[in-house]
């Protein structure tokens, strides 16, 4: 049986971050509650690049963003890739499936289209943060 090892790009955690009662911070809290979550320094740093752009200023403060840029780092597993993957249509979200085979994930939690039409991948459910909270079974 597969452990319950958790990849969440970073639409999803930048909205799990900003939005505190929001689907994606219920799926973010219910992963690290159920399971493990897992990241790579290439998806750790576009989560860092994203989260401190300005445009979120109006949503969380400076002091917040780099709290929970810490939070993260200290609770997720960070994995070393050892596959190249390009099967995905958009070139940059093969980061998020390379971790998710390195790491032998359950599931990607994720909005976006490229990975969801993908799904599974190799085994791995890739689910919305909605469909991760209402379907996924441990």
């Amino acid at each position: 049986m597969r452990n319950n090892f958790f990849v969440i790009d970073t639409n999803t955690l930048v909205s799990a971050f900003i939005f505190r009662y929001s689907t994606p911070r219920k799926a973010f809290e219910k992963a690290i509650r159920e399971g493990n979550v897992f990241a790579t320094d290439k998806t750790y740093n576009e989560l860092t690049e994203v989260l401190l752009r300005p445009k979120f200023d109006k949503y969380i403060s400076s002091e917040e963003k780099l709290l929970a840029l810490k939070e993260f780092k200290e609770l997720a597993i960070f994995a070393e890739i050892a596959e190249t993957i390009t099967d995905c249509r958009d070139p940059k979200d093969n980061k998020f499936l390379e971790l998710a085979v390195a790491a032998n994930a359950s599931c990607v939690i994720t909005g976006d289209k490229d990975l969801l039409e993908l799904h599974p991948f190799r085994e791995i459910a890739i689910l919305t943060a909605a469909d991760f909270l209402n379907n996924f079974c441990f």
